[in-house]
């Protein structure tokens, strides 16, 4: 079946560093693409919850490029934060190989401007994983203890199809 959704890009598309305090680089290896916007990103698992469902940072450093002209990080860049955290999230769980799996629904509800000059993270929760879908949610956060919340999230993956020919 070939429902317009192909397999996942091997894993060289990827660059996945180690990095100091257990994160992981998270970038596109061809910066043409649009994720060269927002990065560098790097990625690391959190405690899972209390149920042992998984949980993972994400994590931007945005700058004045990122802005509105409020001097906050602009509504898009955090929403395209989101959207990547969803994939580097469900991978690093490892639900996926990212790829060309596909966002089906984003809800975002924007609480704060998110502060230019300090990391941006979108803490990232699973709540469910089917066969073909991984559904997560999380919040946008910033300063000690995330006690700074810029926005919260929900969110669907559909798993990119296997070419059976």
């Amino acid at each position: 079946m070939n429902d317009g959704i192909e397999a996942p890009l091997p894993a060289g598309h990827f660059d996945a560093q180690a990095q100091d305090g257990g994160w992981l680089s998270w970038n596109l290896n061809d910066k043409t693409r649009f994720n060269a916007f927002i990065e560098p990103l790097a990625v690391r698992p959190e405690a899972p919850l209390p149920d042992g469902r998984p949980r993972a940072r994400i994590r931007m450093h945005p700058t004045r490029k990122h802005s509105n002209l409020g001097d906050n990080v602009h509504g898009a860049v955090t929403l395209a934060l989101i959207d990547v955290a969803l994939f580097a999230a469900a991978h690093q769980f490892g639900s996926l190989n990212a790829g060309f799996s596909v966002t089906l629904d984003l809800g975002t509800q924007f609480i704060g401007g998110g502060r230019l000059g300090e990391p941006l993270d979108a803490v990232v929760e699973q709540v469910r994983e089917t066969g073909r879908l991984i559904f997560l949610r999380g919040m946008v956060v910033q300063g000690p203890n995330d006690e700074y919340i810029v926005a919260s999230f929900s969110g669907t993956i559909r798993k990119a199809s296997q070419d059976k020919r």
